[in-house]
């Protein structure tokens, strides 16, 4: 595949990094769950490359699929749970592996980051015990050996006293400070990604802007490659390279955040970025998208952002878009009508805006 080529292996926008082998590929990845009115396709086809220390960005509402697709990777899936597809790590298929290879790489190879400390920590051990547990059952090291492992790693993550807060219980610790728990946790083998669910949504916005600086840099410390799954954009925007966005299960735009962001081809994409306080509005309006997303049982054919989209038209209605090239190389939109986005000054004035009280 040339290196300038547009596409990914599997019909993905490709890495800036695209010289490089991907160190993470998902393929076609479906994702159902049983439910008594049938099955619950949480993703459906998703496809997409991480290149060596590159962060993507997966946005979307809640419900859209792209935190079912991170534990995807990890084999964190409930036992109901069917996958399909492949998830294919430095060329191994996660899918196929044996689950005693799979939990060898796990914590080891890829991490992950919880978007809840509290439920995510033991709340009857120290932190030292957790952080020195998750270097031991990958390292043959002794206990000793690994507590002072773990106070590195509490130093590394910016915690005062490391050698003295390896005593504390995670209540004794703040939201931000938990969180910087989880992070030394999943750098504590040095991974080759690190996959960050939501790690700053129960946190206030100053110390959000800290966890996120965070993880940048720890990132460049151990030389991970991180997929950043959030609801919040403007973490994206200062953080990641590349952005895909989610819609009902399915990835429906991505291309460089810089792409993205300034020029959205796909109408779920322009009505995200509307909704971010101060992108230009009068003070106190902000545009919102109308409706909800789609159930995701029995999809009815078309598009699903069909009810909610301001430029839907009949082919919306029968026939369900798929990610193709729009006129930036690497810029994907699974729009019908991603050319009258184009031909638009703004996009984001399709929707209309609504006034906001100061609370």
């Amino acid at each position: 595949m040339a290196a300038d080529s547009p596409l990914g292996p599997s019909g993905t926008g490709q890495s800036p990094s695209a010289g490089r082998e991907p160190v993470l590929a998902v393929e076609d990845l479906t994702v159902r769950f049983p439910s008594d009115d049938g099955p619950v396709a949480a993703v459906r086809g998703m496809s997409y490359t991480l290149a060596p220390r590159e962060v993507l960005g997966i946005v979307g509402e809640s419900g859209s699929g792209k935190s079912t697709a991170g534990l995807a990777v990890m084999g964190l899936l409930p036992r109901s749970a069917q996958a399909t597809g492949r998830i294919l790590f430095e060329g191994q298929d996660l899918l196929a592996m044996p689950e005693r290879r799979r939990r060898a790489l796990r914590g080891r190879r890829i991490a992950m980051v919880f978007q809840d400390p509290m439920s995510t920590l033991n709340p009857v051990l120290s932190v030292g015990q957790q952080v020195a547990e998750a270097v031991r059952s990958h390292q043959a090291v002794s206990r000793r050996a690994a507590l002072a492992r773990a106070a590195e790693l509490l130093d590394l993550v910016g915690i005062p006293q490391p050698a003295q807060r390896l005593r504390s219980y995670p209540h004794e610790f703040s939201g931000g400070m938990r969180q910087r728990v989880l992070i030394a946790m999943a750098v504590a083998n040095n991974p080759d990604v690190i996959i960050a669910d939501e790690p700053t949504s129960a946190l206030d916005v100053t110390v959000r802007a800290q966890i996120l600086e965070l993880l940048m840099e720890v990132k460049e410390v151990v030389g991970a490659a991180i997929v950043l799954i959030t609801h919040d954009l403007a973490a994206v925007a200062g953080t990641a390279q590349r952005v895909l966005v989610m819609y009902a299960g399915r990835p429906v735009e991505i291309g460089t955040t810089e792409d993205v962001f300034a020029a959205p081809r796909m109408p779920y994409t322009a009505g995200l970025l509307g909704a971010i306080p101060g992108r230009g509005r009068p003070r106190g309006r902000l545009r919102s998208i109308p409706g909800a997303p789609p159930s995701m049982i029995n999809l009815s054919p078309g598009c699903p952002f069909r009810p909610r989209c301001p430029i839907r038209r009949e082919p919306c209605d029968s026939q369900e878009p798929l990610l193709a090239q729009t006129e930036r190389t690497g810029h994907l939109s699974a729009c019908h009508d991603w050319r009258l986005l184009a031909a638009e000054p703004d996009p984001q004035q399709l929707f209309g805006s609504e006034k906001v009280e100061a609370g």
